[in-house]
């Protein structure tokens, strides 16, 4: 029987990790940003759907292969989150010092068709594999991946990554709509900038709260 205590732990840990993933505004973000004040709201959200569900193929390839290792993840998960912890730093810091307007292309004077947007932005998204890193990160940071996990509490943590991933999407598209008319390149760098510190911040305490033997999560 799977308790509810169980359940709620993997939904959040899956949706927090959907988040921090689809949160640094790289080559997706901007193009994101940029069809959402361009072509309208809801093609910036397909853009992020295309984002999302390239970034949920890599779980199930990072979950997949941690698989295989369960009893290395078990016996070192102290080192492991350790690891997981300084990555995350790391990507805390290359987010925070990133300029994301140097991403900024030019853009095309027709909307295309909402699958044509979902397509592009799935692609873009494909053709960065380094992203494997930044689960692995994540997953040991986090304990995502458990020895003798049953078969609906994997399903329901890839589906709680998938929720976290679109929300962000949702609520970046509906802030930058929001916000139009006021939104400009400097809010950009200023809004990669204050992802970029809060990643930062949660792995220092990861951090911190592994080296003192306790559990921040």
């Amino acid at each position: 029987m799977i308790q509810l205590e169980t359940i709620f732990n993997i939904l959040w840990k899956g949706f927090i990790i959907g988040v921090i993933v689809s949160a640094p505004l790289g080559p997706v973000g901007v193009l994101c940003i940029q069809r959402t004040l361009n072509k309208g709201r809801w093609y910036g959200f397909v853009t992020g759907i295309g984002a999302a569900m390239s970034d949920i193929f890599y779980a199930l390839l990072t979950g997949y292969g941690m698989s295989f290792v369960f009893d290395y993840v078990n016996k070192n998960i102290f080192y492991l989150q350790l690891f997981g912890s300084v990555l995350l730093l790391a990507f805390g810091i290359y987010t925070f010092r990133s300029n994301p307007v140097h991403s900024l292309r030019p853009v095309s004077t027709s909307k295309g068709t909402y699958l044509h947007n979902f397509i592009t932005a799935f692609f873009v998204t494909l053709s960065n594999p380094l992203i494997i890193l930044l689960f692995v990160g994540l997953f040991a940071r986090f304990a995502f991946i458990s020895p003798g996990v049953l078969l609906f509490e994997a399903v329901t943590g890839y589906l709680a990554i998938a929720l976290g991933a679109l929300s962000w999407w949702f609520g970046i598209t509906y802030f930058v709509n929001k916000v139009r008319a006021r939104f400009n390149l400097r809010g950009i760098w200023i809004l990669n900038r204050v992802i970029g510190s809060i990643v930062a911040i949660v792995s220092i305490l990861g951090l911190v709260f592994t080296l003192m033997g306790e559990s921040l999560y």
